[in-house]
This record gives C-alpha cells, structure tokens and sequence, in this order.
C-alpha cells in the first residue's frame, strides 16, 4: 500500500522537543497550508495539519524552526483513537513527518525570529580579507550576446 504525504506550509506555534521514558526525542506542531485557489473577493484559506517528528527529525525541527517559519516535510498519514478523561473515544489524524526541509526562503537580516540561524563561515573565509573576495573583473558590454 502507498501512505506518503508532501506538505509545505508554516508553523503555528513553536515547536517543543519532549522526551519520552525511553528516552526517545518527539515534538509535535501543527502547520498552516495555504489553498492554491481563492475565490474572487475572498481571503485565502488555508488548511491545518497536525505533525509529530521523532528522534534526529524532532530534535532539527526544534532547533531551526520556529512560530512562522516556512518548512517542507514529507512522511505518512496516521490516524489512531484515545480515550479522553471524560470517557468518550476520541479520533486523531497526524503526519509522521520522517524528513523535514528548509524551503529556500531568504531570512530577514532585521528580524530573524521566523528563519533558521545562518550557518558559520567556513575557517578559510574568515581568514582572508574583505577585498579577497572581491577580486572578479568587470565585463565590457557586448551587444553580440548568443541570447
């Protein structure tokens, strides 16, 4: 049987890591999806999804991602059914997220609160100069460009 799902969409909230007794790491959060059609005059709707990340993925997603970030994960559908203090039975439907992806969205250099930090510089960048980097020459302009 086929259960895979592909979502994009941004956090509603910040994630948390938990741990359980055995140790294993889990974080669940859930993500707004916009709907590609809007109707004329009308606001964009979006659709919610629950996720859960284990291990290795929670402990990403916690680190790196935060309330509003734009995050591309894929894993499977899982339902399953609890009983709540009340009594009653209760129905979940939740992604299994098993790989989470940056999208490529360009942080804010005002404000980095909804993107991931930005890695370091490599040792060998920070050594040179600022005018090593610089060392491309001008192209002279040429109306015979092939395109």
């Amino acid at each position: 049987m086929l259960n895979r799902i592909v979502l994009m969409g941004r956090l509603t909230a910040v994630p948390e890591l938990k741990t359980t007794n055995t140790g294993k790491s889990v974080t669940s959060f859930r993500i707004a999806v916009d709907r590609n059609y809007v109707k004329e005059g009308e606001e964009r709707k979006a659709d919610f999804f629950n996720i859960v990340c284990w291990n290795n993925t929670a402990e990403f997603v916690c680190r790196y991602f935060t309330k509003g970030s734009l995050i591309a994960l894929e894993g499977k559908l899982q339902s399953r059914i609890y009983q709540a203090k009340d009594g009653t039975n209760r129905y979940v439907t939740e992604v299994i997220a098993d790989t989470v992806s940056f999208t490529g969205e360009r942080r804010d250099k005002n404000n980095n609160a909804n993107n991931y930090p930005a890695p370091p510089l490599p040792a060998q960048f920070e050594q040179l100069p600022m005018s090593a980097h610089n060392d491309f020459e001008n192209m002279p302009l040429d109306d015979d460009l092939p395109f």
